[in-house]
């Protein structure tokens, strides 16, 4: 086998892989080097595919149980077969897998199995062989941030992947983190039967959303089941034979209470994957995070040696390492590679969905920028009426002098569908007027987003 290309991407998750395939569809010679047994990294083997599926599952078991019988379908009462529910999410897992596999045979890139080190710029070691190259990526994620004292089993202590593995619905799940990730798998399993406790350190849930969103979202999780401690810290989880005991205090400290549960999911962030790398030895430099350093063309402190994706700045998720990884295998190709970093959305795959782009009110208050605000609520929607769906609403920022959108947050379903309308709007510079005057299709939950932008200058008609 020839071992010199023109790139070497070390890691075959979302940003590596796509980094990977656009590079050869350039006309470069690509390897792919990726130390587990299929490709897809975290987000296809034990994140986003995976939780996804399962999420939707359980939304079709919620809607069986309580709204089909409103709708006039008889069923019965629902039974959830877990294994079942495990195999189906299995399926979802092994269907992408597989079409990165084909992907990469599509367009002859290597896929060079093993852990890759980097010996010096233009070469990885993976086991024996060496792979020589004009430039390396380094795409090689993020891996769960531990919480110290407490050891992770995978079986009554977990991280995300254990919580989707779970052989039987837990009875009382307690999730210390109140990001996207604990908030989406305790909707699982809460929706399953499992009565759902979140720990937080801070005061309010999803740090950095717009403090509307996170308030109501708040509220509607409640409606749910969901009970939280904010500004709260775990500090001792005690295995007992009735299951597990969990210390909990104040976050500014004070006196101890203890909580119990049968599963406990930590939850509190990811960090990036940079062990066995051989980057201290190479002399590429990282900062206090770990992170590789790189400057806006993504190269490293060693030329030739460039990263993306969850191991360097930036928001942990795929789709923004995706961008960076068609960026740069565009510029190492001699075209044009850039990513618009104001206009990422992120989304909470829950019921409802929430979603945004942009700046929240938090952050351009403490700009100085002034706005305009207009919001929709789903209740005055008439698709949303009709399908039981009005919790939520859109909210639409706009500059007060120039109408141009700085920032959109949608609570609702299928949020994370709407918000990309946001996402094209924004990405050509467009204002609120640009979208109130545009035509939607009726009935659909897209209006509600017009009716926003209607009322971010003026009133909506619905309203």
């Amino acid at each position: 086998m020839a071992d010199q290309f023109d790139l070497v991407v070390i890691g075959a998750g979302p940003g590596g892989y796509e980094c990977a395939i656009k590079a050869a569809q350039l006309g470069l010679s690509v390897a792919c080097v990726e130390k587990n047994p299929t490709l897809g990294g975290t987000c296809l083997n034990v994140g986003c595919i995976p939780s996804k599926a399962m999420l939707h599952a359980s939304e079709l078991f919620a809607e069986a149980e309580h709204a089909f019988p409103g709708m006039g379908i008889e069923v019965g009462t629902p039974k959830i077969n877990v294994k079942q529910l495990l195999a189906f999410k299995d399926e979802a897992v092994d269907g992408n897998t597989k079409g990165i596999e084909f992907l990469f045979k599509k367009n002859k890139i290597e896929w060079v199995k093993g852990l890759g080190e980097i010996v010096s710029a233009g070469k990885v070691k993976v086991g024996e062989r060496v792979l020589e190259a004009k430039n390396i990526v380094i795409a090689t994620g993020s891996d769960v941030a531990k919480l110290p004292g407490i050891e992770i089993d995978e079986k009554t202590i977990v991280s995300s992947t254990g919580a989707l593995t779970l052989a039987k619905v837990p009875g009382r799940l307690l999730i210390i983190g109140g990001g996207v990730i604990g908030l989406e798998l305790g909707s699982v399993w809460g929706r399953l039967g499992a009565k759902v406790q979140v720990v937080e350190f801070l005061d309010a849930i999803l740090p950095g959303m717009d403090g509307e969103v996170v308030k109501n979202f708040t509220r509607i999780l409640k409606k749910q089941g969901f009970d939280f401690k904010l500004g709260s810290k775990v500090t001792k989880v005690e295995k007992t034979k009735s299951g597990l005991k969990v210390s909990v205090e104040p976050a500014a400290g004070g006196e101890t209470s203890v909580l119990e549960a049968d599963v406990v999911l930590v939850a509190v962030g990811r960090v990036a994957y940079t062990q066995g790398l051989g980057l201290e030895a190479a002399g590429i430099a990282t900062d206090k995070r770990g992170r590789v350093e790189v400057d806006a063309s993504f190269k490293s402190s060693v030329d030739g040696v460039y990263a993306i994706g969850d191991v360097i700045a930036g928001p942990m998720l795929a789709h923004k390492a995706m961008e960076e990884g068609v960026a740069l295998a565009e510029r190492l190709a001699g075209h044009y590679g850039a990513v618009n970093y104001d206009v990422i959305p992120g989304v909470v795959y829950t019921a409802p969905e929430v979603a945004s782009v942009g700046k929240t009110e938090e952050q351009l208050k403490e700009a100085g920028v002034e706005y305009n605000v207009g919001k929709f609520p789903f209740t005055a929607n008439g698709r949303a009426k009709a399908n039981k769906t009005t919790e939520g609403f859109v909210k639409i920022i706009a500059d007060k002098a120039s109408d141009r959108i700085l920032g959109v947050h949608i609570i609702g379903a299928n949020a994370g569908e709407l918000i990309q309308e946001a996402v094209v709007a924004m990405e050509f510079a467009g204002s609120s007027e640009d979208i109130a005057r545009m035509c939607f299709a009726h009935p659909t939950l897209s209006e509600a987003v017009k009716e926003a932008a209607l009322a971010t200058t003026g009133l909506p008609i619905h309203m």
